[in-house]
């Protein structure tokens, strides 16, 4: 039996399988303690610590781009639409998205899948161009051979993001999961959801945050293995009982979710060659 190092996190599709109700007589996966697993996203691409790991999308991409030897396995475990994690503090005034250029935007790091995608809808559906906006982050990239474009700089050391959009020190804020509400903080675009429903129209996509990836030495030495390991998240995924519109497995399935993905890592110059979807898989994990 196979033995992988695995990062995953806790969600409804994930739930069946860290429970131990997706049983296998091949592989043996030993989870992580990482939470959330983001936190573990350097480990997986500059440590090669994990033989099996969740990744966000942009990273996984900014990582082939610097020859790291993973392979990604057609599974979405996260997926959300971003526009309503653009936020502004209302104590300060109305401010419209064309009203970034020049202003302080504060992101957790410039490279992160969210922060990519809303980049993505202010170009396209705001005209804006981030290169004008003066974004401020808390974090390095999870590619070590990364760099900020210049219109990048870090907070001062402790700083936190919300907290410098309630004092004025920023003018506006991407923001992830665990925010603590607060009535001063509300989305920056106008009606996020229609918005976001928009935007789906019009790409016939979804925005993935997170897929899940294998070793390239793991596919390549044990095919069976891998395909093990998405038998069993698949089933992990069926069991979940709920709608799965978000979590979407298979080549065929996620192509266009790639694509655009590609394209809006590609316009920003987080990689320097826009990736055929197939180039993303190797010929196990292609053929899932």
């Amino acid at each position: 039996m196979a033995r992988l190092i695995t990062l995953l996190g806790d969600y409804p599709v994930t739930a069946a399988l860290k429970q131990g109700k997706i049983p296998s007589d091949q592989v043996r996966l030993d989870f992580a303690d990482v939470n959330p697993p983001s936190a573990g996203f350097k480990r997986v691409v500059r440590n090669l610590e994990f033989d099996v790991a969740e990744l966000a999308i942009v990273t996984f991409l900014m990582a082939k781009a610097h020859g790291k030897p993973l392979v990604l396995l057609p599974a979405v475990v996260v997926a959300r639409f971003q526009h309503p994690l653009l936020v502004h503090n209302i104590e300060r005034g109305p401010l419209a998205p064309g009203d970034l250029a020049g202003r302080r935007v504060g992101v957790r790091s410039y490279s992160v899948t969210t922060g990519a995608w809303l980049r993505s809808v202010l170009a396209e559906d705001y005209a804006l161009d981030s290169g004008r906006v003066k974004w401020v982050t808390f974090e390095e990239a999870h590619v070590a051979e990364f760099r900020d474009p210049p219109n990048v700089e870090r907070a001062p050391e402790g700083k936190k993001v919300v907290e410098m959009l309630l004092a004025g020190e920023i003018d506006a804020a991407i923001v992830g999961d665990g925010m603590a509400p607060d009535p001063r903080v509300c989305p920056l675009l106008p009606d996020p959801a229609a918005s976001a429903a928009a935007w789906r129209r019009k790409h016939g996509a979804i925005q993935i945050n997170h897929m899940v990836v294998v070793k390239d030495s793991v596919s390549k030495s044990s095919p069976h293995a891998v395909r093990e390991v998405y038998r069993m998240l698949l089933g992990s995924r069926n069991a979940a009982g709920i709608d799965l519109d978000l979590n979407p497995f298979g080549v065929e399935a996620n192509r266009r979710n790639l694509e655009v993905a590609i394209d809006c890592v590609y316009s920003q110059k987080l990689i320097l060659r826009r990736y055929a979807v197939d180039e993303l898989f190797d010929e196990t994990t292609g053929t899932l």
